[in-house]
């Protein structure tokens, strides 16, 4: 799934394209929906988007936002989707079906030779959750609407609260984006792996020290992350966060840290990768789905 630094990236990428220096702003010309699943509003339409210039390109938690004549196009890529630029799309509208496309949207041509540069939004595998809202007030999207503050605007003290009030795991409140926005699965393993902390510990037991350790560690690996997806196509933000990450999907390979084996916990929908040497002092967690784990 796309998280913060990604989607980040992605905002940066697009500003380049969509608003450059040295050029007047791209117009859309046209959004053509394939998958009328993904589109979630119907109060505004589509061609409001194209009755001006974009205006901007910016980001909110795991949701990009591209505002454009009278409306805002919101996108969340969820856990399998993704944006693909090309500087000309074929001409043509597209057949519905006929691949992962689930959205294209086409700015109009600017240099002369007729190429419409634009963007599809992908989407991989049989559990379909791209979301894509055409909106005028971003609170008008129920995902915004309920959102945190951005994980690295929270300041320390506040961080410190925040991490003492919560009853459930540790790795729960990272990924809470109704408490801090914009980390996921990815990142808060690896967070947790830097503040040397175990992803089932108790939050609100946690003690001054590991709370500054993980409030620490967390703006060091989001800093790393969104420097390094800085100036990358979108093509390349996907596999330079792949190998970025050093615990996250890493499960039996050597912990670049202690030497120790990279483990991992399954769930019914998802996983979480830990080394037990630099986490866990040593100890196993078990598989939640059939016994008892570590707190």
């Amino acid at each position: 799934m796309p998280e913060m630094p990604e989607v980040q990236g992605l905002v940066d990428f697009l500003h380049q394209q969509l608003m450059p220096p040295d050029a007047a702003p791209a117009v859309i010309a046209e959004v053509e929906v394939l998958s009328f699943s993904v589109l979630k509003t119907a109060a505004v339409p589509l061609a409001e988007l194209g009755a001006g210039p974009v205006s901007s390109v910016g980001r909110r938690g795991k949701f990009l936002v591209i505002g454009a004549g009278e409306a805002q196009l919101v996108i969340h890529l969820a856990r399998a989707g993704w944006l693909r630029w090309s500087n000309a799309l074929k001409h043509g509208p597209l057949r519905p079906g006929a691949g992962p496309i689930a959205v294209r949207v086409r700015f109009a041509a600017h240099d002369g030779s007729g190429a419409q540069p634009g963007f599809d939004l992908t989407e991989a595998g049989t559990r379909k959750s791209l979301a894509v809202h055409v909106v005028h007030q971003l609170e008008d999207v129920p995902g915004i609407a309920r959102l945190g503050p951005e994980a690295l605007d929270v300041p320390r003290r506040d961080f410190a609260r925040m991490v003492a009030g919560y009853g459930g795991q540790i790795k729960g409140l990272l990924r809470d984006q109704t408490a801090l926005a914009g980390i996921g699965n990815a990142y808060s393993d690896e967070v947790l792996h830097a503040a040397r902390i175990s992803p089932f510990a108790i939050a609100g037991k946690l003690d001054a020290a590991a709370v500054d350790q993980l409030f620490d560690a967390m703006h060091g690996i989001l800093d790393a992350a969104v420097a390094d997806a800085a100036g990358r196509p979108a093509s390349q933000l996907k596999d330079s966060k792949r190998s970025s990450l050093r615990v996250h999907a890493r499960a039996g390979e050597d912990c670049p840290v202690c030497d120790g084996t990279i483990r991992e916990v399954s769930f019914a929908d998802s996983s979480l990768q830990y080394c037990p040497g630099c986490q866990t002092g040593g100890k196993l967690l078990a598989d939640r789905r059939t016994s008892r784990f570590l707190k």
